[in-house]
């Protein structure tokens, strides 16, 4: 292990009290590697010490004053090597508003390792990248108890159970403490109140309590409400006032115990005030730490309701599975499945892990993974999801992916990370509430020093109740719920629609974009070649021919091959046996099927075979036969053939097209140059046309191509009616998408491009000023994932694609990127209703607290109503991001190509 210290300003003292920070490092290959890593830290301002271990490839740096771990991350990486800064979690206890959230962030970026740190108030966790992982958690919760909050590490196991448990201890705590406060306030609110609304009570308390006895009854309700269920607000806001840094409970603290002093002086040492001042505000003071109990109840309820989302998912994991081991079958405990293992799935019951279907058949609802409506047809060497629900048949699988791997367990780990996120506005919400309790505190000074010195007597009661009023309405609750629990619902229903945001921030952009730039292959299409025409000619029959072709193609390898042998299979036609197989390389391939010569290829290579491309008379075609007497029997595959003009010998070829429909060919011209023109027809369409040769005659053409989801089209009408420009970008020949880009709807096309084109062509667009989201899902496609303001990667492409990008459509369908813009606009426009509100609230009643409706209309706020109202904004906000639940998407889903098309 070599060493690097800081020449001349290394600071010995430092280095040997200060606690290094370890990370791992990759790319080092030799130990000139390691001497160029040591020496790119060194240079890193704050580094005191930097040391290699080669065998562990790990960096140990010893920090010191001005550290900043970005700036170690940046050199290591400019010197050519790797740092993975690690993703922590932590639960934060004891956190109540917006200010709450900003000093635990500032706590935690004090501790030397910690490159970010993002605190989620809705949440109550803070996600942080940190140098060194796990090693800095005890650093981190030293400083967040520093900052007068409890910490404690989460970790990705966690199923949720501990935290809805401490979810439910707080309620069940508020619950208990708002009823005792509620209790012992009411009569004391009665007695005082009542008898300034209804004379008679007044003269009734008056005769029934003399002299002061009616003070000591409410000094003693008073200080068991604030001893009691108000003791919290005192413990908290206190302490957090004596460091330096109030929060919430600050301003209740102040504002409730100013009232409770002031009654105490009235009640017990009258002669310090004036007779005119010496009123008591016992009913304030346990009225507003009712009202806030209240509403953090309220709250607390609200909040819970935010998580659903994750709580569902995480309901949808089996809890038991029955496994095949050593020749017996036993139910065992999810958890122990391994990888390897039989699971045996009957009717009803919940797949537990993904896998691959060994035997049997059955139907499975997808839904709360893809959010696809209908269920999937499940046979052998089908993929099975862990949480999917088993309807119909019964099915063996192998276990491939279980625990924390399963695509359940990933989807709720992106899910609980996308909600722990901020948007990019929330980054103004955070400057504004660092300083605002702060400032609430001084103008609540300034108020009361105003009406003291300048207000009608009883000046000290008037200023009293403004100060305490402005300390109470101002409590910055509201503002620090207004962005994460629309994050959270947002986030939440767009999981049950099958779209995983990876990063909260990614709502905010995906409702900022103006275009959208889209692969081809996998995107649009299936991303698979089908069989999707079948021109057929005189004196053969499409069964008979499909049949032969299948044969033959069964003993390729081409993608080609296993297009035309699925297309026979779908239509009930089993392949035969062929004798004499022989492939040309780049032309085609033949063989013997039953007897007959067959061949298979590009028209070059019926060329080269001698077949005449364009001889043949055109004589009138015989109609398929079919069990329903002369029509198609759809149930085989076959296709009606008809005849379109001509007279007696004279016919034209028919030629029919599941995506083009039913072409005529001229009928003066020989049939198989029609044929050969059709077949061209097709290719101008993006498709690959195949020959097929029996016993040396052109028998047909069969096109080829990667057809568009049933989806795709309307999804890109949906992009461009919502006012997105869209284009596609694709390596494929320019012929075919252009041809793709007709079907589906795009104007704009880029074509034959490599992955780094594609990167190019985003950057050109946001050169131009536009925010650009690019739609992918192969590993080609991870540059652009990765260079567009938002990457969205279908779910059923590649890993590094889904890496690569802050939104996962988990269906693979276009319209989830619909759907995934349209949750994007929901949350942003909640989440400036919410901070409207939050904000909107507070200055217009600050002044109002303040007593600027006194000199024109004689009007005082109660701090009362100001708790009352406090404790209500901070309901509405999460009332408001619930309504996310019920947003509106569109949806065409499970719709067949025919039914988008009419």
């Amino acid at each position: 292990m070599n060493m690097q210290q800081r020449p001349k300003t290394a600071n010995l003292t430092a280095a040997k009290t200060a606690r290094p920070i370890s990370l791992a490092v990759e790319g080092m290959t030799c130990a000139s590697c390691v001497a160029r890593v040591e020496k790119a830290a060194a240079k890193v301002p704050g580094v005191e010490m930097s040391a290699v271990n080669f065998a562990q490839e790990t960096l140990t740096v010893t920090t010191g004053p001005g550290f900043d771990p970005a700036a170690l991350v940046a050199a290591v990486e400019k010197a050519g090597y790797q740092v993975r800064p690690e993703r922590l979690e932590l639960e934060i206890e004891d956190m109540t508003c917006a200010s709450c959230v900003s000093r635990v962030e500032k706590a935690l970026k004090t501790v030397p390792a910690v490159e970010t740190a993002s605190v989620n108030l809705a949440t109550s966790r803070a996600t942080v990248t940190v140098l060194g992982g796990a090693d800095a958690i005890p650093q981190m919760t030293a400083a967040v108890e520093k900052a007068g909050y409890k910490a404690r590490a989460v970790t990705h196991d966690d199923a949720g159970d501990t935290r809805e448990a401490a979810r439910q201890k707080e309620i069940s705590l508020l619950t208990r403490d708002t009823a005792i406060a509620a209790v012992l306030t009411l009569p004391l609110f009665v007695l005082e109140m009542g008898g300034h609304v209804y004379a008679p009570m007044h003269h009734w308390v008056m005769s029934t309590f003399p002299g002061d006895v009616l003070n000591y009854i409410y000094f003693a309700l008073a200080t068991a409400v604030l001893l009691g269920p108000g003791l919290r607000f005192f413990e908290k806001g206190i302490p957090a006032l004596g460091r330096g840094s109030p929060d919430m409970n600050s301003l209740v603290a102040l504002g409730a115990g100013a009232a409770y002093l002031y009654s105490l002086v009235t009640t017990f040492t009258p002669g310090w005030l004036p007779e005119e001042a010496r009123h008591v505000y016992y009913e304030a003071a346990t009225v507003i730490v009712t009202l806030i109990l209240t509403g953090r109840l309220l709250e607390a309820r609200a909040k819970g309701r935010t998580g659903q989302a994750i709580r569902r998912l995480v309901g949808l994991q089996a809890k038991t599975a029955r496994v095949e081991r050593d020749g017996t079958v036993t139910d065992i405990p999810a958890a122990d499945v391994r990888v390897g293992d039989v699971v045996v799935i009957r009717p009803g019951e919940r797949i537990p892990v993904d896998g691959v279907v060994l035997d049997g058949h059955s139907s499975v609802d997808e839904a709360m993974i893809s959010g696809e409506p209908l269920p999937v047809e499940k046979v052998a060497r089908s993929t099975v999801t862990g949480g999917t629900i088993n309807r119909t048949g019964s099915f063996r699988f192998t276990a491939q992916k279980v625990g924390g791997d399963m695509m359940l367990s990933q989807i709720i780990r992106m899910v609980g990370e996308a909600q722990g996120g901020k948007l990019p506005i929330q980054m103004m919400v955070d400057k504004v509430t660092s300083w605002f309790v702060p400032a609430v505190i001084a103008v609540a000074a300034l108020t009361f020093a105003v009406w003291a010195i300048f207000g009608p007597e009883p000046a000290y009661t008037y200023a009293l109740v403004a100060a305490v009023a402005v300390l109470i309405i101002a409590c910055p609750c509201a503002m620090g719920l207004a962005t994460p629990t629309s994050i959270m619902v947002g986030t939440g229903r767009a999981a049950e629609l099958g779209v995983l945001f990876r990063k909260g921030e990614a709502l905010q952009v995906l409702a900022e974009i103006d275009t959208v730039v889209m692969d081809k292959t996998g995107t649009i299409t299936l991303g698979r070649p089908d069989l999707t025409d079948v021109l057929v000619a005189e004196g053969f029959h499409e069964a008979e021919v499909l049949r032969l072709a299948a044969s033959l193609e069964a003993r390729s390898e081409h993608p080609l091959a296993e297009a035309i042998v699925r297309g026979a299979q779908a239509r009930g036609l089993v392949p035969e046996t062929v004798e004499g197989f022989q492939a040309v390389a780049g032309y085609g391939i033949e063989g013997m099927v039953d007897g007959r010569k067959v061949a298979a290829g590009a028209a070059r290579y019926m060329q080269r075979l001698g077949i005449d491309m364009t001889a043949g008379e055109a004589t009138r075609p015989r109609p398929n036969p079919s069990p329903q007497g002369g029509g198609a029997n759809p149930a085989a595959g076959v296709l009606p053939q008809t005849v379109d003009g001509g007279s007696e010998g004279e016919a034209a070829p028919r030629v029919f097209s599941p995506l083009v429909g039913e072409m005529a060919g001229r009928p003066e011209r020989a049939f198989d140059q029609t044929l050969q023109s059709a077949a061209e027809r097709l290719a101008g369409e993006g498709k690959t046309p195949l020959y097929i040769a029996i016993d040396g005659r052109l028998a047909a053409a069969l096109a080829i191509s990667d057809p568009i989801k049933p989806t795709s089209a309307a999804a890109i009408a949906a992009f461009r009616n919502m006012g997105l420009e869209v284009v596609m970008v694709t390596g494929d020949a320019r012929r075919t998408a252009e041809a793709v880009a007709r079907r589906a709807g795009i104007a704009e096309v880029v074509a034959e491009t490599l992955p780094d084109g594609k990167v190019e062509a985003i950057r050109a667009l946001k050169a131009r000023g536009k925010r650009v989201a690019f739609i992918g899902d192969g590993i080609n496609d991870a540059p652009a994932l990765a260079a567009a303001d938002a990457g969205i990667a279908v779910g059923t492409g590649t890993d590094v694609a889904i890496e690569s990008a802050e939104v996962v459509l988990v269906g693979g369908d276009l319209m989830g990127a619909v759907q995934a813009i349209e949750v994007g606009r929901a949350v942003l426009t909640n989440v400036r209703e919410n901070l409207f509100w939050a904000f909107g609230y507070n200055v217009a009643l600050i002044p109002v607290a303040a007593g600027a409706l006194y000199p024109h209309f004689g009007l005082m706020l109660s701090p009362m109503i100001g708790a009352a109202a406090m404790g209500l904004s901070s309901v509405f906000v999460v009332s408001n991001a619930l309504r996310l639940k019920r947003v509106k998407v569109s949806d065409f889903r499970g719709l067949a190509g025919e039914e988008l098309r009419a």
